[in-house]
């Protein structure tokens, strides 16, 4: 992620508007409509205010306690309609539970919590992390 780090800041991405413009870009670049966004920890600086702002763009959105959900209101969340599955490792006490009190507002969220796992519950327990994903995705269909 451009400013993160070893990578050189980036002043396209110094604002909410600029990270939503850098992955609207990066998307259509690939050539992808309607993808399931994973968002884990420090990623969601980009993926929070795109889920805002182009939500409809996606088929699916997944935080893994992202950072900055604090920085929206509960009725910012409450517009989106992108089916979300929230994830977060039992063993973290603190993005998890924090993310999940903000994101709870999403009107078509799902909770899955990894047991015994922490902040990074998909390299803690990656088995686990890859049946919530899959699930998520069946569903979506």
């Amino acid at each position: 992620m451009p400013g993160y780090g070893d990578s050189p800041p980036a002043e396209m991405v110094a604002t909410a508007q600029g990270r939503v413009a850098f992955l609207d870009h990066v998307l259509q670049e690939l050539g992808m409509w309607r993808p399931v966004l994973v968002s884990p920890s420090m990623s969601g600086r980009f993926a929070l205010p795109f889920l805002l702002a182009r939500g409809d763009r996606l088929a699916g959105f997944m935080p893994i306690a992202p950072v900055g959900t604090k920085d929206y209101t509960a009725e910012q969340y409450r517009r989106v309609q992108t089916p979300t599955l929230i994830l977060y490792g039992d063993r973290d006490t603190s993005l998890g539970p924090q993310a999940l009190q903000s994101l709870q507002h999403l009107p078509r969220h799902r909770v899955a919590v990894v047991p015994d796992a922490g902040h990074a519950c998909y390299l803690d327990k990656p088995e686990d992390f890859h049946r919530a994903l899959l699930g998520f995705l069946r569903q979506l269909k």
